[in-house]
């Protein structure tokens, strides 16, 4: 599995989870709210299925085989 977001995608991930999450624990949203987790999950694991299938990448790619 290998990191497909970056750091600024993966705060936003993580920002809009957690606001899902709280406005669900609000009861202003709904239980709907909890697929917050979601976000959450990918921005943590720094790795999302979608992203894979449409073959996006918002992290930079690491250069494997150049050492100089």
């Amino acid at each position: 599995m290998n990191a497909n977001v970056g750091s600024t995608d993966r705060a936003l991930r993580i920002l809009a989870g957690c606001l899902l999450i709280l406005l669900a624990l609000l009861n202003v949203i709904g239980p709907w709210g909890w697929i917050g987790l979601l976000p959450i999950a990918t921005g943590t694991l720094r790795f999302c299925p979608a992203y894979t299938i449409l073959g996006l990448r918002t992290c930079p790619m690491e250069n494997k085989g150049d050492h100089a």
